[in-house]
């Protein structure tokens, strides 16, 4: 026991002395002049190359994505290769706001149902509660516009 403690008062005494020993060194390299700024000499002209005869290397080539790449691409959002689940839903979250109209995130029947009912009432030209091939080719989602390519 007696080992111990004498131990621990000897950790202490030689921590303590460190610590001054340190704070001491530091006063003295802060009280030290700071050293000489070196000239810098500066070139009355600017320096010339002959470019003439040196080419660059080519820009990179770039490759046309198909239609089953650019369709990948919209739903992985971190462009790691892969879709996760996170990725493949949040496309349909737009969508899942639309039809969850009292907000609390979840989709009751009753909504659903309100907003397929509201949709065959408005392709139901003659509303005589039945639907024509022309009228429920009027509930296809619409064609999505292309945005016109800048051609500058």
């Amino acid at each position: 026991m007696n080992r111990l403690v004498l131990g621990a008062v000897a950790a202490l005494l030689l921590a303590g002395i460190g610590l001054f020993w340190w704070q001491g060194r530091a006063e003295v390299e802060q009280g030290a002049p700071p050293p000489m700024p070196m000239p810098v000499e500066t070139p009355d002209e600017l320096p010339e190359a002959d470019v003439s005869g040196l080419t660059g290397p080519a820009p990179p080539e770039a490759t046309e994505l198909t239609r089953e790449q650019r369709r990948f691409f919209r739903y992985d959002r971190n462009r790691d290769l892969k879709i996760t689940r996170r990725e493949m839903l949040s496309t349909r979250t737009d969508a899942f706001r639309k039809l969850d109209t009292d907000g609390n995130n979840l989709l009751t029947f009753e909504e659903w149902a309100v907003t397929t009912v509201e949709k065959f009432e408005q392709a139901d030209a003659n509303d005589n509660q039945e639907l024509t091939q022309a009228e429920f080719a009027t509930t296809a989602p619409k064609p999505v516009k292309k945005k016109p390519t800048c051609s500058c």
